[in-house]
């Protein structure tokens, strides 16, 4: 059995596939004091009488994105060249609101008391000039011991050429703490965000090492029943064992698992040109595929740079559960702010603040007995009150503002979407919008209208689309070296395959680079080519910034190795619907389209291949997808809904 869980701020999920090859979801409320009690019941759920026969379990963890959002990671110290204790604070010279007359500079995620500089020198090409000496050594682990440190960041100047120093230190320093060196973690050049990941990586790793503890201690029982596996940003899992060690990577863990199920099924659909859109309880993610899921090196969480591999996702705080507010300026605001899964929106019966949830309640397009299948009974009557805050609060009806909550958050994914697409050169109207996550399909074809994209794609099982995701991912690590100015590329990319081949035996290898002109900054990481590196740089700079110069001089700054070990993956079955009437449907009031509507309401398990217009409801396990008029819907063979936005509503 293998059984792959998303933990979401709201719910976490589990997707399960069976021995027969079926798969079977379900939800259960997520705890943000005690995570690994959720899980721990669902594997139990999961397994039933039959715990026995789990072998795997892909889990995206929110461990390390929740403790270093909300900075509550271990007391982490960096250690660091003398003069450069601080690289962390100085930071880069950019500013990331160019409009913003007073900016509030975010502080780091650790004090500048916590910086602790080492006597010694690496020159830019590896030329150890100074090595430590022992009384420097004795000294600092006296001052590490005062601090009180939980984990130690180790990240010494060019230490991505020869890492001998931080080496040296770190042996030193053993039993003082967590301990992670640059030269695993991020061995590039860039001191600011080489010394940001490591960092992080320090920070967040003592959290993840518990947590996994923890959830491996309670599955083993003497009898080993579980095997975990930790989804990582870069769209592959990795071993428990790796986590621990490199828990950095998986900072955006459950939407890396999210891209991958959206393009897989999409495919299936005949769709390779996507725009994913996951709307969960506490955020939304979106990303752009084109064929493949984009990557980034460029990435940032709560501010703070990431230089590692990861999936080309942005994340914006509008979810079911985000709060509705006025602000002081007498504006509507939606969000970052969230109910989570404790208190929650004000319809789960605890909470009492107005969020998109609530609103769409008020408009009838979530009923009492609808969530989960049944599993969850709401109250519409703490809904309307928490949304008649708004509507005092604007002097408007509570209809009006339930409908203006839902415009704002609207309003902040579309802006989103169009980050990830117009602003990277992409026209949206090229692409289909996947829709998952338990509110995905309630926004999908108002927020489509609003770019002009034609149809819309709600997947089977759009509820937990991510944890089906981490099910069809492969087993996946990444290598990297710096080598500007270097001559000897091919024994660097050996010596990096060669480490490859010991962690992953059989996985294939895939090299790659990243180049640019000399005198830039930056650079593109391109698929590497032996003969003539500079081909595939020059195709992509034009792609990417609209020109290039193959008489210009290139640099190649890292080089990369991907290791990918295919693992056995589920099968999406065709369903084979026959193109036949739904069946008559219940009916329901529902505000759509700007008034009150007796809309049919089909379980979409009802539903087949006949095209059905709009308006309509349709109701799944773990979503629902409100279809409004000038819209009209089927089901494929492979079980996606499918949208399309007709000419002339």
């Amino acid at each position: 059995m293998r059984i792959g869980i998303d933990s979401g701020g709201t719910f976490t999920d589990f997707i399960v596939v069976h021995d027969d090859g079926s798969l079977e979801t379900f939800k259960l409320r997520s705890d943000p004091r005690s995570p690994a009690k959720v899980i721990l019941a669902g594997l139990a759920q999961a397994g039933g009488a039959r715990a026995e026969v789990i072998h795997e379990v892909i889990h995206g963890s929110t461990v390390a994105t929740n403790a270093l959002l909300e900075r509550k990671g271990a007391r982490a110290a960096l250690v660091t060249t003398a003069g450069f204790e601080d690289v962390i604070h100085i930071g880069r010279q950019n500013r990331p609101e160019l409009y913003n007359l007073t900016p509030v500079l975010r502080s780091p995620i650790i004090p500048r008391s916590m910086c602790f500089g080492v006597r010694e020198r690496t020159w830019f090409d590896g030329t150890i000039a100074q090595s430590p000496s022992a009384a420097e050594i004795a000294r600092l682990k006296t001052r590490l011991r005062r601090a009180r440190v939980e984990s130690i960041a180790i990240c010494f100047l060019h230490a991505y050429r020869n890492p001998k120093n931080e080496k040296r230190v770190a042996a030193e320093l053993e039993g003082l703490g967590y301990l992670c060196t640059s030269h695993d973690v991020c061995p590039e050049f860039r001191e600011y965000e080489r010394s940001s990941t490591t960092l992080i990586n320090a920070y967040v790793g003592p959290l993840m090492d518990k947590y996994l503890g923890e959830l491996e201690r309670a599955g083993t029982m003497g009898v080993k029943r579980h095997r975990i596996a930790i989804m990582q940003s870069n769209g592959g899992f990795m071993s428990a064992k790796e986590a621990r060690k490199h828990a950095v990577r998986t900072v955006l863990s459950g939407p890396a698992g999210g891209v991958v199920g959206a393009l897989e099924v999409a495919k299936l659909s005949g769709f390779s040109r996507i725009l994913g859109f996951d709307m969960g309880g506490t955020s939304t993610d979106v990303s752009l595929c084109d064929g493949h899921p984009r990557e980034t090196l460029e990435a940032s969480i709560g501010g703070l740079p990431v230089r590692i591999p990861m999936l080309d996702i942005h994340t914006v705080g509008a979810g079911g559960g985000s709060i509705a507010r006025v602000d002081e300026g007498g504006l509507l605001r939606v969000g970052p702010e969230s109910a989570g899964a404790d208190p929650g929106p004000a319809c789960y019966g605890k909470g009492s603040s107005p969020t998109v949830t609530d609103a769409h309640v008020v408009l009838g397009r979530i009923d009492r007995d609808q969530l989960i299948g049944g599993g969850m009974r709401l109250e519409p009557d703490r809904a309307a009150t928490a949304v008649d805050l708004i509507a005092h609060a604007l002097k408007i009806s509570r209809i009006a503002a339930a409908q203006g909550i839902l415009r704002v958050a609207n309003a902040n994914m579309e802006r989103a979407i169009r980050l990830v697409s117009v602003e990277r050169g992409h026209d949206p109207r090229d692409f289909a919008l996947v829709a998952f996550g338990g509110c995905g399909g309630l926004h999908a074809c108002d927020i489509a209208q609003e770019l002009g994209i034609q149809t819309v794609l709600v997947p089977e099982h759009a509820g937990a689309l991510s944890a089906l995701g981490m099910l069809l991912s492969d087993r996946v690590r990444d290598y990297a070296a710096g080598v500007l100015n270097r001559a000897d590329l091919e024994r660097e990319f050996t010596r990096l395959e060669r480490i490859a081949q010991k962690d992953l035996p059989g996985a294939e290898l895939i090299r790659s680079a990243d180049i640019r002109y000399t005198g830039q900054s930056y650079e593109l990481t391109v698929p590497w080519r032996a003969d003539n590196p500079a081909a595939p740089f020059h195709q992509e700079h034009q792609r990417v910034y609209g020109y290039s110069n193959p008489e210009r001089t290139i640099e190649i700054v890292t080089i990369r190795v991907r290791a990918r070990l295919a693992v056995e993956k589920p099968r999406l079955i065709s369903k084979r619907t026959a193109a036949r009437s739904a069946g008559t449907p219940a009916s329901r009031r529902i505000h759509s389209a700007g008034a009150w509507r007796d809309t049919p309401v089909y379980p979409r398990l009802n539903l087949s291949a006949a095209r059905v217009a709009g308006p309509a409801l349709v109701l799944d396990y773990g979503s629902t997808t409100l279809v409004p008029p000038g819209w009209r819907f089927s089901l494929d063979k492979f079980g996606s809904l499918k949208l399309t936005r007709l000419r002339k509503p």
